[in-house]
């Protein structure tokens, strides 16, 4: 046998392991060096934050979206007696305002705020780093991908929450509300994240990045799968959606966030019932519960029981994390002609019995519904004591508490929640 035969075998068998392992760190090199996102953030993972939920939909006739009065009007109208919204915002602190229809019992005007201008948005991020808000989950809708006239109002919010999240120091995710999507379109959703990596940089702001991260990945959000009041669960559409934020090498390599029904383990009367629902979430990272109006104060209790103690057993045997939300209070009067106060605050006593419970229950992060949806009554931004009079009803905040109180126990959860402060099951009192 030649000598050289001899050494290229031996060399051969002696490092192939070797070979095989730089062969798969340089692999690793190549793919990490295309991929899009920021290596690291300041939030590497949801657990230990609270974060809401920020819809930034918000419009007023000039405010320069031409979109008119959207999420004020009813069926068009911006008037007394025709509006959507059941809480009015505190407009002490906004730098631009909107005159409306509106008045108070003196006669004066009421005002309200446009997302569409940035200093809305700067105002919202700093109260959320004034009372310690981890981060907010900017909502997108499949809708929005549909229409140039909502990408460009929804874009525009986008960019000044990146702006005011890497100012302040403030966690952002992208929650998609693919509820109403057309299947047939879905790949929209992953045109619209190329979109926003690229030109809005939203995973990528250097050394200052603050996207949130999970199990060391990106977070991306999709809400709305199996709702059982929707047309489509979208199964099969969420495993190719999926397949695309996890495994692209440019664009993926994400952890995933779904957003269910609250009877999502049983497969109950709000899911479609489909056990594929079940497959999905297991290809998931973090489970998350809609839980609004799911429950009041006088049943919460019974309800967590019966729900979300076994809810996080069964994320903790399946290796998922379990995001519970949690609400302030719930009013959709002006918006369904339904009874204002439907499940009233209590000064904020049924809002930190959630916190307490979910916490009780194993929970190690929060969702909270949500910062800003004045429209369903659930906002914990500061909104007011004095609210307008006439045909249409608002519920304003409780007298007894200040207008940030909302904000302030928010903050106060998630110290509760990093242990920063003790466990209580009683609301924490303000000095």
């Amino acid at each position: 046998m030649p000598t050289g035969t001899f050494i290229l075998k031996t060399y051969t068998m002696k490092d192939k392991l070797f070979l095989t392992g730089l062969f798969m760190l340089l692999f690793s090199i190549h793919i990490s060096a295309q991929t899009k996102h920021a290596p690291k953030s300041k939030y590497m993972s949801y657990k230990g934050l609270v974060m809401a939920g920020y819809q930034g939909w918000f419009n007023c006739e000039g405010d320069g979206a031409q979109r008119g009065w959207t999420h004020y009007a009813l069926n068009n109208k911006f008037e007394d007696g025709s509006c959507k919204f059941d809480n009015w915002p505190e407009m002490d602190e906004y730098k631009v305002k909107y005159k409306t229809p509106f008045k108070f019992a003196d006669g004066s005007p009421a005002y309200v705020f446009s997302s569409y201008d940035e200093s809305t948005v700067d105002l919202h991020f700093k109260w959320m780093k004034q009372y310690g808000i981890d981060g907010v989950f900017m909502q997108r809708f499949f809708s929005v991908l549909t229409s140039k006239e909502r990408l460009n109002h929804n874009d525009k919010v986008m960019a000044s929450a990146i702006k005011a999240a890497t100012k302040y120091g403030i966690a952002i995710c992208l929650m998609y509300d693919i509820g109403s999507m057309d299947d047939s379109k879905y790949k929209l959703v992953i045109a619209d994240w190329k979109h926003l990596v690229d030109d809005l940089k939203l995973t990528n702001q250097g050394k200052k990045t603050t996207y949130l991260f999970h199990n060391n990945k990106p977070l991306v959000a999709f809400w709305g799968i199996s709702a059982g009041t929707r047309e489509s669960g979208h199964i099969p559409e969420i495993f190719d959606i999926m397949d695309f934020f996890k495994n692209d090498p440019i664009y993926g390599g994400c952890s995933i966030h779904l957003g269910i029904p609250s009877r999502w383990r049983t497969l109950g009367s709000d899911t479609k019932g489909d056990p594929r629902l079940h497959d999905a979430i297991k290809q998931a990272d973090v489970v998350h519960p809609w839980l609004v109006g799911r429950y009041n104060e006088g049943n919460y209790e019974a309800y967590r029981q019966e729900n979300i103690i076994d809810d996080v057993k069964w994320c903790k045997e399946n290796g998922k994390s379990y995001a519970p939300t949690v609400y302030p209070g719930f009013s959709w009067h002006n918006m369904k002609d339904d009874k204002s106060d439907k499940i009233p605050r209590n000064k904020g006593e049924f809002y930190w019995k959630q916190i307490a419970g979910a916490l009780e229950s194993g929970a190690e992060m929060i969702y909270v519904a949500m910062f800003d949806e004045i429209d369903e009554g659930t906002a914990i931004m500061k909104c007011a004591h004095n609210v307008p009079v006439g045909k249409s009803v608002f519920v304003p905040i409780e007298k007894e508490v200040p207008s940030d109180h909302y904000l302030w126990l928010t903050g106060m959860a998630g110290k509760m929640l990093r242990g920063e402060i003790p466990f209580s099951k009683k609301m924490p009192e303000r000095k």
